[in-house]
């Protein structure tokens, strides 16, 4: 019998954006507890990039296993194709979502017309949405959640000894979100809005409408002025940038407030303590579980994924290039032709 082939973007070596290339490669086939999905669309993450480049900059410990030539991406939308006898909660035919194997993976094989996946890492997608929007949720949506509302797992984190704690959120909550506009900020927003918080966002005067429609009861546009500057007696900063520059919000902190980094940078224990604050990250994991939480508040109307742009898969390369020109608003996903 021939073997099935596919279209696929596949790393041969490490680079920038030319060394994704189209290619026709066999399809997996799905193994115990996975679920091989029809792929209709792929949301694009750093992580993606990250792995693109080969991640020079992370020590060798931290790094997840790369083998060449490999297939990136790890958030999809589409329809279960195959499921292995061992697992119970699909059936072919069904419309899934999923972050795939993070963070033991960053060649999770999104970038493809099928790829295989744990079954624990997949949800049903939400029903009102396409699968372009869908494809948006899984790795910022699941980052945003177990920042803010439930980490819902025991994994230590490799920033830092201290476990994650998110705070409870309420209508005597302030947030300020920094990147508000970004993939992570966007759904932050949200989340924090529905759990009843006042949300200040940050990000460049051209999101301001956008941000605002999504519920922020303030907008700083840090182009004209410097939110650690104008913002005080804040509960929360979620700062979606992170880095190095994560530290300067220190300062628009309450005692007892509390800054969580998604991208974690150098902080001084000491001063922490001094001003009263604490300082946690984590990392985000795949979880089938919260991943149907968040496509149920899509439902509701709760939540929604914005989209930048849209590129087909066999143009992942543009996709790249534009991640790298930055200022996104909401996520860029690649969409796969049904007829391919």
């Amino acid at each position: 019998m021939p073997t099935r082939t596919m279209k696929a973007i596949r790393l041969h070596e490490f680079g920038g954006p030319e060394v994704l290339r189209h290619e026709e490669v066999a399809v997996p086939e799905a193994g115990p507890g996975e679920v091989l999905v029809r792929v209709h669309a792929i949301g694009l993450n750093p992580p993606d990039w990250y792995a693109r480049g080969g991640m020079p900059d992370v020590p060798p410990e931290l790094k997840p296993p790369f083998d060449l030539p490999l297939i990136p991406g790890t958030d999809v939308s589409g329809v279960v194709e195959a499921v292995a006898p061992d697992v119970n909660g699909f059936v072919v035919g069904e419309e899934v979502i999923g972050l795939l194997r993070f963070p033991a993976a960053l060649q999770g094989g999104a970038y493809a017309e099928y790829v295989t996946a744990p079954a624990s890492d997949l949800a049903r997608k939400p029903a009102s949405v396409d699968h372009v929007h869908a494809a948006g949720l899984p790795m910022s949506g699941l980052t945003a959640w177990q920042f803010l509302i439930e980490l819902g797992h025991d994994h230590p984190s490799p920033f830092q000894a201290a476990r994650h704690r998110p705070m409870r959120l309420d209508s005597e909550t302030t947030v300020l979100v920094n990147g508000a506009a970004g993939g992570v900020g966007h759904l932050a927003l949200q989340l924090a809005k529905w759990k009843g918080a006042r949300v200040i966002a940050v990000a460049s005067g051209a999101h301001e409408t956008f941000l605002r429609e999504l519920g922020a009861d303030e907008f700083i546009d840090y182009t004209k002025d410097r939110p650690e500057e104008v913002a005080r007696g804040v509960d929360l900063v979620l700062d979606a940038v992170g880095g190095p520059g994560s530290r300067r919000f220190l300062h628009t902190l309450r005692r007892g407030g509390a800054l969580y980094p998604v991208y974690f940078g150098e902080f001084d224990e000491d001063e922490n303590k001094k001003l009263g604050v604490t300082v946690t990250a984590t990392q985000v994991r795949s979880n089938g579980p919260q991943l149907a939480e968040l496509g149920r508040l899509v439902d509701a109307g709760t939540v929604r994924v914005a989209i930048d742009s849209t590129f087909p898969l066999a143009d992942a390369r543009a996709a790249h290039e534009r991640a790298a020109r930055g200022h996104i608003q909401g996520k860029i996903v690649l969409t796969v032709p049904e007829n391919s």
